[in-house]
């Protein structure tokens, strides 16, 4: 084991260190014992990838027809483990709450995917990508899980091409990269800004593949309300019919969660409405650990909040910062005019400013915090609402001079159409207005090298689970985690686990059926006869305020604690005050809201605890106290490199949450050297 010197900058005197203050958040939990993730490997980190696949057992084909999998989702993640698992020969439930898997939230995700391939012959590699994603996670994650996504990122190129998802292409016919935030080379494929979509198609054909050959059953508008754990292990869910109310029992041998993140509990975010956290809360509630809840990512460029009607952000494509250059006013008197009439030496393009080797593809995190500054200082551009001007230029008047229009509208043509639809602006003739908003979480279920959560039987991929980003995820990884998890990853290590079987049946009157029934049946009964006054919604938007005010952007340990505190007692209000009109027996959406916005308080409180425990700065979590002299993130390695591992400690069957209890998973380089971030 290498151990590397403290290369922390030093900070600014005023800011103290995380020792001078202590615990920030004691009382808020307990201490925990230590963990440890005993799947991976050791070794040169090139082999452990190599070493897991040779090392986990093998189940022969005839055995793979006795052994059942469920698999709740149909995002990359999702739809891509269904797929490979039932070519495999595994017999798959799929489940999502959408009316069809092809319309998971991954559908949505614009600017593309990385992998190593160097086709730009520009000096990337499979260790550049692993150098640049752990530096883009301010070192915040697991060394081993980062090099293999970045092992298995040049399978998933190859496997999409196969598929017929149609990348964009040189003149020459050869698949064209561009550049992301983060990196000084170009990495990214692309399908204009619908990569998403296309990727997403493409894993839905091969899931169709296998629905039509008999090995997935596919359970849409069906949304996971329980786990059921037998003897220790997961061994099925409780789902109930969206459009009939109906509480349904599924049993397998082991359960796979592909449910996304839980940017929603902001409530405006880029996030599709019906994004939510309970798949993975209710495994939390179980015994499932929570590792990092706190590291959320701010995207830079979204279009920027137009008043409090709003219940959606809409995201614009990173990929535009190849093009566009950020900027703002450099005298507030300025703020009001038409961009088009400040002349150059008025303009202060910040990010090329301060940060010249990146320029304006810094990570998504330091934009964001930029953004945030600039508008500070008074000089945001825009309507003001709530009597502040939230937005900064992305202009691409250089880009039109320098490649044409047409040239812009082959890259960007569905972006602009979009931008124009939502703002009623020509983007082609004014600037872009774009504003920071919540967009992706790097936090999420705690699992092992295997993706396997701290219930055996239990695997979480893609979003879902904390394990490749860190802090911060640089733009274009999440389709390449969430295609690695499914094609390449969990179909080698989750055979280790079935290798046991075939398994004992569970019987659907056993007693940890029966109590994950009368759970979810109770909870839906609080919900209909509470006769409340106020509505889902409104308590939602109320936690999402608090959220984006104390454990956004920017957090202190008075802001944290404040939340905390505001988050307890909204809470004990929505449980006694919520309102919920219809019955269970039909659609209703306001019941499935109340369910996920009761998750959603737990899950807030818990993020304000992480973040209240970890008094340093490291990518998307930023505390006040801890940043260096001029004003960048300041870590505190020697104290706070670790996973935190949340158990939670109150009673399942109650609405409390109990003093969470804190386990560390230590983070060890040995391939690299730990170093304050710079990308100036």
């Amino acid at each position: 084991m290498t151990e590397f010197p403290d290369t922390t900058t030093t900070s600014d005197p005023s800011h103290d260190a995380p020792g001078e203050h202590g615990d920030d958040a004691a009382g808020y939990y307990t201490p925990g014992e230590p963990i440890a993730d005993t799947k991976a490997p050791g070794g040169p980190i090139d082999d452990r990838w190599s070493t897991r696949k040779f090392e986990a057992r093998l189940v022969n084909p005839a055995n793979r027809r006795k052994l059942s999998v469920i698999i709740v989702g149909t995002g990359l993640a999702g739809a891509s483990a269904a797929a490979t698992l039932g070519e495999a020969g595994y017999v798959v439930k799929s489940f999502c709450y959408q009316d069809s898997p092809r319309r998971a939230h991954s559908i949505a995700a614009q600017g593309g995917i990385n992998a190593a391939k160097n086709y730009k012959e520009d000096g990337d590699s499979v260790h550049r990508l692993f150098y640049d994603t752990v530096k883009g996670g301010d070192y915040r994650s697991r060394e081993s899980n980062v090099y293999r996504l970045a092992e298995v990122s040049v399978n998933i190129i190859d496997q999409c091409v196969a598929q017929g998802v149609p990348f964009a292409r040189e003149y020459g016919g050869l698949l064209d990269n561009r550049s992301f935030g983060g990196v000084q080379v170009s990495r990214t494929f692309y399908a204009r800004g619908q990569t998403g979509q296309q990727l997403l198609l493409g894993a839905y054909q091969a899931l169709e593949r296998q629905v039509a050959a008999g090995t997935v059953t596919t359970y849409t508008r069906h949304e996971m309300l329980e786990v059921i754990v037998v003897d220790g292990k997961a061994r099925g869910i409780i789902a109930r019919d969206m459009v009939t109310g109906e509480i349904e029992t599924h049993l397998a041998d082991v359960v796979v969660l592909a449910s996304g993140g839980y940017g929603n509990v902001f409530y405006l975010s880029t996030n599709a409405m019906g994004c939510n956290v309970t798949a993975s809360w209710r495994a939390h509630r179980k015994g499932a650990y929570m590792a990092n809840p706190c590291y959320t990512q701010i995207h830079p460029t979204c279009i920027p909040v137009s008043g409090s009607h709003q219940s959606k952000l809409t995201l614009m494509s990173e990929s535009l910062r190849n093009d566009g250059r950020i900027w703002v006013p450099k005298n507030q008197a300025d703020c009001t005019k038409d961009p088009r009439d400040i002349p150059e030496e008025d303009r202060d393009y910040y990010l090329e400013r301060i940060y010249p080797s990146f320029g304006n593809l810094v990570p998504r995190d330091i934009a964001s915090r930029a953004a945030k500054n600039v508008c500070d200082e008074g000089r945001g551009v825009g309507p003001e609402v709530e009597g502040v001007r939230r937005g900064v230029y992305l202009d691409f008047s250089a880009a039109i001079a320098r490649l044409g229009k047409e040239g812009i509208e082959e890259k960007y043509d569905n972006l602009f159409d979009m931008y124009e639809r939502i703002t009623g602006e020509n983007p082609y003739e004014v600037p872009m207005r774009i504003y920071p908003a919540v967009h992706y979480v790097m936090g999420g279920l705690w699992v092992d090298y295997d993706l396997q959560s701290s219930i055996p039987g239990l695997f979480v991929t893609g979003e879902a689970n904390f394990s490749d980003h860190g802090a911060n995820r640089l733009g274009a990884s999440a389709l390449m985690q969430g295609l690695a998890d499914g094609y390449f990853v969990l179909p080698h290590t989750i055979r280790d686990y079935l290798a046991d079987g075939p398994f004992e049946k569970v019987a659907d009157d056993h007693p940890a059926v029966v109590e994950a029934q009368q759970s979810v049946r109770s909870r839906i009964d609080h919900f209909l006869n509470n006769n409340g006054t106020r509505s889902v919604d409104s308590y939602h938007r109320e936690l999402g305020n608090i959220m984006w005010e104390y454990c956004g952007m920017e957090r202190t340990e008075d802001g944290l604690k404040k939340a905390i505190d505001l988050i307890r007692t909204l809470k004990d209000d929505f449980w006694r005050n919520v309102k919920v009109l219809g019955t269970n027996e039909s659609l209703n959406q306001s019941l499935e809201k109340a369910g996920r916005v009761a998750d959603f308080f737990e899950l807030g409180e818990l993020m304000c605890i992480d973040a209240l425990n970890r008094r340093e700065s490291c990518g998307g979590h930023f505390r006040a106290e801890s940043q260096t002299e001029d004003g960048e993130a300041l870590r505190h390695d020697e104290t706070f490199a670790y996973v935190a591992a949340w158990e939670f400690a109150g009673d399942p069957e109650s609405n409390g949450m109990g003093t969470p209890v804190l386990h560390k998973e230590d983070l060890v380089y040995t391939a690299i050297e730990m170093k304050q971030r710079s990308y100036k």
